[in-house]
Order: structure tokens, then C-alpha cells, then sequence
């Protein structure tokens, strides 16, 4: 059976992700980086000029979007709906990280559920030639949120723990590895994806202690999608290292660490000082945070850039 051809692509980029976007685009010789000129009126609006529009007619586009906070959402929306009508053959959307995806419940009438919004935001991009837009987003925080998109646009949902697996395995203790997960919905949401390791699971986050699991003498790496202050995740460091465990790591695919709360977990050069976390790996899906921790330990960044490229493909 003849292969099929791959699919040249053409990435636009907002501002934040340029590096990753040349990350992309060198991992294939068929995805071509793009450019837009993104510019303000004096008043603070969009002025925005997406280049050579007339030459990606009938060319497979793609965005790759980061919405890390609200000040950059718009102008990116504003060209993410303007690309589909530009009679291109079809439109992907890179969206890595979900921002409002933690934000999915009610609890009490009067709850905003901002995921919800999003979604229904992203559901009205337009159709172009090729039909609904293909939307990639990594490691959701909750699976059901994919029924909050309607049939206008195609989610599909990728993860960056294999980045991890890779990691893992390239350790000189990789024999020595358990994974520990913060709680159940971290449990639930990865489990099977790493069930070949000896598994850790610990209580409620609220109150962090042990559930199931031996860590004694090994080297615990805890699992989950998100961190913001790191709270949780500190607890859990403690309640392992007080169990036995003879190196404590992390891995987030989305590290937004809000108000420099990374520095919780960053490396002292003072010898004496406690290194809690042997590693702390994260993706690229939050640039801000990747050029903050730069050169620090115990941080360590795995780039979704070849996961990304594949992406492009289907």
C-alpha cells in the first residue's frame, strides 16, 4: 500500500511562541513558518496584517496559539477567525495549553464556568474549504470538557506524557522509577498511560497523605497536568520523603506558575541548602514560564515541538 504524501503546511505564530514555532518547523521540511505583522492602534486595539494572505489560497494553514492571558487573547482570535476565510484548504488550531480548562464545574448558582465560554468561542471559528477546524490542544484537565465543543470544530486532544516516558527512560536510576499522582483526577487522567511503573496514589489535595503505594528507596516522580502556586505539590514532596522515598521529581505538562511561584522550587547555590525536587520537568506549552526558568534547577523543559509537528499531519 503507497504511503501517504505528508501535507505541507503553513504555521503562523503569535508573538509568544515564535521559538517554539521554529522548533516546529524544523522538525519537518513540509511545514513553512509564516508571519504576521502584529501591530496597536494609539488607542491600544489590533492593527493586525497577515502577510502573503493572497498565497496560502488552497494551502493546508495552521495557528499556533497561546492564550496566556486575557490581554492577548483577542488579537489572536481576531486572526484565528480571519485565516479559515482566506479560501484556505483547511485550518488547524494549536492551542497547547487550554487556560480555562480548570474552570469546567459549578459549584453553587452564580459559577461561571469559563471553559465553557472558550469552548463556545473556539466552536464559531469559521469553516474553511477543507471544513470544521482541527483544534489540538495537550493534556486538557478534564477529558469531558471535549464535549463542551460543538460539531463546528474537530478537538483533538494530545498529550506530552510520552515526552516523559522518554525522559524517564534515558535516567541512570530508570529502573528505580514509581510515579506518584496528587490525586484521584490526576490518577485517573494518567494512569494508564504509565501504568507500566510502580504507582504512588495519595489523598485528597486539600489533605495530602499517602493512600497506596510503597515509595521507600525509590525515585518518586509526581504527575499531573497543571501547577500554579505548587502548594500541592510541595505537600506531597514532603509526605513522600517523610515515607521513604530516596529522590522526589516532578512532571507538568503546563507549568503557568502565576506571581514567579516557580522560585518555591528553584535550586539555591548555597550547598547547604534543601534541594526537595530532583528534577522538575515541564513542556513549552507556557513560553513566558520557559524563559523565566531558564538555567534553573532543578526545572528542565521537554518541547512538544515534535509532538506538535506530528499533529500537523493528521
Amino acid at each position: 500500500m503507497e504511503k501517504a504524501r505528508k501535507k505541507q503546511v503553513l504555521l503562523f505564530h503569535c508573538v509568544e511562541y515564535e521559538d517554539l514555532a521554529r522548533r516546529v518547523a524544523a522538525q519537518s521540511d513540509c511545514i513553512q513558518l509564516q508571519s504576521i505583522n502584529w501591530r496597536s492602534f494609539d488607542d491600544g486595539f489590533p492593527n493586525l496584517f497577515i502577510n502573503n494572505a493572497q498565497d496560502i489560497r488552497g494551502q493546508h494553514v495552521a495557528f499556533l496559539a497561546s492564550f496566556s492571558s486575557p490581554a492577548v487573547i483577542f488579537e489572536q482570535l481576531s486572526v484565528i477567525f480571519a485565516l479559515p476565510r482566506l479560501f484556505v484548504a483547511s485550518f488547524t488550531l494549536v492551542l497547547p495549553f487550554f487556560p480555562t480548562g480548570s474552570f469546567e464545574r459549578m459549584e453553587e448558582e452564580g459559577d461561571v464556568a469559563t471553559a465553557f465560554t472558550m469552548a463556545r468561542i473556539l466552536s464559531n471559528i469559521p469553516v474553511s474549504r477543507g471544513g470544521p477546524t482541527s483544534l489540538v490542544i495537550y493534556d486538557i484537565h478534564a477529558l469531558q470538557e471535549r464535549f463542551y465543543f460543538s460539531d463546528q470544530v474537530l478537538p483533538c486532544f494530545e498529550t506530552g506524557i510520552p515526552l516523559l516516558k522518554q525522559r524517564l527512560n534515558e535516567l541512570p536510576d530508570a529502573d528505580n522509577i514509581s510515579i506518584a499522582f496528587p490525586d484521584d483526577g490526576a490518577w485517573k487522567r494518567f494512569y494508564k498511560q504509565l501504568q507500566h511503573f510502580p504507582m504512588v496514589r495519595e489523598g485528597d489535595k486539600r489533605i495530602v497523605r499517602l493512600k497506596e503505594g510503597n515509595p521507600e528507596g525509590r525515585h518518586v516522580v509526581i504527575v499531573d497536568d497543571l501547577v500554579q502556586s505548587g502548594g500541592t505539590l510541595i505537600e506531597c514532596q514532603k509526605v513522600l520523603s517523610a515515607h521513604g522515598a530516596a529522590k522526589v521529581s516532578a512532571y507538568v505538562t503546563h507549568a503557568v506558575f502565576p506571581k514567579m511561584s516557580y522560585q518555591r522550587f528553584t535550586h539555591k547555590d548555597d550547598e547547604n541548602s534543601e534541594k526537595a525536587f530532583t528534577y522538575f520537568w515541564i513542556t513549552d506549552s507556557c513560553p513566558l514560564t520557559v524563559k523565566a526558568i531558564a538555567n534553573k534547577a532543578p526545572f528542565e523543559v521537554l518541547s512538544l515541538a515534535g509532538s506538535i509537528a506530528d499533529a500537523l499531519q493528521i
